[in-house]
C-alpha cells in the first residue's frame, strides 16, 4: 500500500496543475445558471449498481450509485451522486428501484416526504428493500431482483435529499445518495424565479453544493468483498467532493466524457446585483463549514422549510459568511454582490481612462443605479461612481499572474498580459473562492489544491450566463 500511496501522490501534484492549466475557464463558460438534473418526469426507474469515481489526482475507486434506467438525463450509468430529481410542487412521484449490487439489498428513503413503499422482496429496518437476484432472503429462498416501488406527493417546495436506508453508514459512504429539488407552484411568476412561495425567495441563478467525502480504504475493501474488515468507526476520509467532483474537476463542464459517472459541476456565476440561490446539502457523516467569499449572504430555509416569523409572513433571514453543513441537512441561501462601499468605481472612472465614462442614476433612492432612470450599469453603487482606483499596480515584470487575472482591477476591462499568462477570465469578471473552511478538505489526499473548493465568478453586466 505504501508504494501505491506514493505513486498516487506524485501523479496528484502533476494532475492538479495540468488540470488547472488545461481545463481553465472551460468549466465557467457553460457553468450552470440553473441546476442540472432530471426534469419533467414523475415516474422514474432507478437501479443501484457499481461504478468508478475519478479523482483529480488521477486515481479512481469503486462507488455504488443510482442509475436512471430510463436515461432521462443522457448518462445511463450509476452516478455519483445519484441523479438530481427536479420536481414541481404537487407532483405525484413514483420511483421503481432495482439492484445489481454485489452487496445484495439496498433501498431509498426520502426525508421531508410522506412515502409509501410497496413490492420488493425484503423488509429492511427503515423501508422496503430491493435485492440483487440471488441474494439470500430471510426464511429461505433467494431474491429474484424484483423492484421496490416508492410513491410520494411533492407537497412542499424546497431542497431535499434521498439516500439509502439500508446499512446507511456504509451505503451512503459508497455513494448511494442524491438531491431532490421541488419548485414552488409559483416558481416563474412575474418573470422571476422563486425557491419558495415567498417574494423574498426570488433569485436570478442557482447552484447546488452537495458535499460528500470518501475513505478509499473502505471502497477498496468493498470492491474486494472483504465485508468483515470494514470498520466504519475507523473511517478516515482523504477526498472531499462538491456534487461528486473533487477540485479542480468541479470547474470542468457538466457531462464531460472523461467523468462518465460524475456529470455535475459546480462553478457559480452571476452579475452584480443579481441574486444567486445556493442550495447546500450535507451528504455524509461529517460536518463541512462551507465558506462563501465576497460578501455575506442570507440563509432563508433549512430542511426544505422557510425560516419565517409572524406566522410565515416575514422571512427570518440569517446573515452568514459560513454555513456549517451537517449530515442530512439542507440549507437554502441567497447571495448577492454589487461592489458596494469598495471606495472606487468597479467599472472605472474618467480619471482612470476617459473612455470609461458612464452614468449612475439612482432613480428609487436605494443608493444603486437603475436602468429605468438611464443608468449605464444596473445595480452600480452610485456613492462610489467615478472614484479612481486607489492604488498604482506594479509593472507586469514585478507581478506573478494567476490564471484568472484579467490584467487589471476593473470589471469588464481586460488589460494586456504576457504570453501564456491568464486566459481563464475572458469577460474580466471577479473570482472568489468558495470552499470548506476545514483546511484539510481543500486537498486531494493531502495535495493542494483540490477537494471541496470551487470558484464563484461575478461577471460584468450583460455577460451570457447559460
Amino acid at each position: 500500500m505504501k508504494t501505491t500511496k506514493y505513486r498516487h501522490k506524485a501523479s496528484r501534484a502533476l494532475a492538479a496543475g495540468a488540470a488547472l492549466l488545461a481545463m481553465g475557464y472551460a468549466g465557467t463558460v457553460s457553468a450552470q445558471a440553473r441546476i442540472d438534473g432530471i426534469t419533467g418526469v414523475t415516474t422514474l426507474n432507478f437501479q443501484a449498481g457499481e461504478g468508478q469515481v475519478s479523482i483529480a489526482d488521477g486515481g479512481s475507486y469503486e462507488f455504488w450509485g443510482y442509475k436512471d434506467v430510463g436515461n432521462n438525463e443522457g448518462v445511463g450509468v450509476p452516478q455519483y451522486p445519484g441523479p438530481t430529481i427536479i420536481l414541481n410542487q404537487g407532483d405525484n412521484v413514483t420511483i421503481n428501484l432495482t439492484s445489481t449490487l454485489h452487496a445484495g439489498c439496498t433501498s431509498m428513503v426520502f426525508p421531508g416526504h410522506a412515502v409509501t413503499a410497496t413490492n420488493g422482496e425484503r423488509d429492511g429496518l427503515l423501508t422496503r428493500e430491493a435485492c440483487s437476484a440471488g441474494t439470500p432472503l430471510p426464511g429461505g429462498g433467494t431474491a429474484s431482483g424484483a423492484a421496490v416501488t416508492y410513491t410520494f406527493l411533492a407537497s412542499e417546495p424546497g431542497t431535499y435529499m434521498y439516500y439509502s436506508g439500508t446499512n446507511p453508514e456504509l451505503q451512503i459512504e459508497m455513494g448511494l445518495l442524491g438531491a431532490i429539488i421541488v419548485r414552488p407552484s409559483g416558481h416563474g411568476y412575474d418573470g422571476f424565479n422563486y425557491a419558495y412561495n415567498h417574494d423574498s425567495s426570488a433569485f436570478d441563478h442557482e447552484v447546488m453544493f452537495l458535499l460528500t467525502s470518501m475513505d478509499p480504504n473502505i471502497h477498496q475493501l468493498a470492491e474486494q468483498h472483504r465485508w468483515a474488515e470494514i470498520d466504519m468507526t475507523r473511517r478516515w476520509p482523504v477526498y472531499w467532493f462538491i456534487n461528486g467532483r473533487a477540485a479542480p474537476d468541479d470547474l470542468a463542464d457538466p457531462f464531460v466524457g472523461w467523468l462518465p459517472h460524475q456529470p455535475y459541476n459546480c462553478t457559480p456565476r452571476m452579475s452584480p446585483g443579481q441574486k444567486l440561490l445556493v442550495r447546500i446539502l450535507g451528504g455524509d457523516m461529517d460536518q463541512h463549514p462551507l465558506h462563501l467569499h465576497g460578501n455575506h449572504y442570507y440563509e432563508i430555509a433549512r430542511y426544505g422549510r422557510l425560516l419565517t416569523l409572524d406566522n410565515g409572513t416575514t422571512l427570518a433571514k440569517q446573515g452568514k459568511f459560513t454555513t456549517r453543513s451537517v449530515p442530512g441537512q439542507t440549507v437554502d441561501a441567497i447571495f448577492s454582490w454589487t461592489g458596494e462601499k469598495l471606495g472606487w468605481d468597479i467599472y472605472g472612472s474618467t480619471l482612470d481612462d476617459p473612455a470609461l465614462a458612464h452614468v449612475c442614476i439612482d432613480g428609487d433612492g436605494d443608493g444603486f443605479g437603475d436602468k429605468s432612470a438611464g443608468t449605464t450599469y444596473e445595480h452600480e453603487y452610485c456613492a462610489d461612481h467615478n472614484k479612481k482606483f486607489p492604488v498604482v499596480l506594479p509593472e507586469n515584470q514585478n507581478l506573478a499572474f494567476g490564471g484568472w487575472w484579467s490584467g487589471g482591477p476593473l470589471m469588464g476591462v481586460g488589460e494586456p498580459l504576457p504570453p501564456g499568462e491568464g486566459g481563464l477570465n475572458p469577460y474580466s469578471g471577479y473570482f472568489f473562492m468558495w470552499h470548506s473552511h476545514t483546511e484539510k478538505e481543500l486537498t486531494n489526499y493531502d495535495i493542494f489544491p483540490g477537494g471541496m473548493l470551487s470558484m464563484m465568478v461575478v461577471e460584468p453586466p450583460g455577460t451570457p450566463i447559460d
